[in-house]
């Protein structure tokens, strides 16, 4: 059985629809608290590099690129998954 996964900003505020929320970002989001935040689980470690994101830079002509960077980053980083697996087995 598949789970959706959907993408929401932190500033949004949480939902009772949202499941189990994580959030993938090196830093903290300034002005949010943690009892708003509402996660499930923060992962750090698997944000994007800085190098990266300066990259990007938020332009939508480079984000097919920023997505193969991204995906060969976390190839790369073998925690991810171990980080990823509790919020999956929450999930079923």
């Amino acid at each position: 059985m598949g789970h959706d996964i959907a993408v929401k900003r932190i500033y949004e505020p949480p939902s009772p629809d949202d499941g189990q929320r994580v959030l993938v970002d090196r830093i903290w989001p300034r002005g949010v608290s943690k009892e708003h935040a509402a996660l499930r689980l923060w992962l750090n470690d698997i944000a994007p590099s800085d190098e990266l994101r300066k990259w990007f830079g938020h332009e939508p002509a480079r984000w097919a690129e920023f997505r193969k960077r991204y995906g060969a980053e976390l190839d790369g980083n073998a925690r991810w998954w171990q980080n990823c697996a509790p919020c999956f087995a929450a999930a079923r």
